[in-house]
């Protein structure tokens, strides 16, 4: 179950970044004032760590959920003798 998970998650973060890549292609003409400010100040970098930061605890606190119940069901079946 638990590499059902990871091949998906790898499959839709692939996804992702190719999503990601193809917008980022885009012509650059319709620059934000807000994020031009943020970049030159180096504040864009905090912004994306903490993205990142959220991002990365969400996926962990997934996985471990994903690993309790797995356990859950592991000891239901064991427990409950099959018809």
């Amino acid at each position: 179950m638990a590499s059902k998970l990871l091949s998906r998650t790898s499959a839709l973060l692939l996804a992702l970044c190719l999503v990601l890549q193809a917008a980022a292609q885009q012509g650059s003409t319709s620059a934000v004032p807000m994020a031009t400010g943020m970049r030159a100040e180096g504040k864009i970098y905090v912004v994306v760590a903490v993205l990142l930061t959220i991002l990365a605890g969400l996926f962990l606190y997934v996985l471990r959920l994903d690993r309790k119940i797995s356990a859950i069901e592991k000891s239901e079946s064991i427990q409950t003798p099959k018809p």
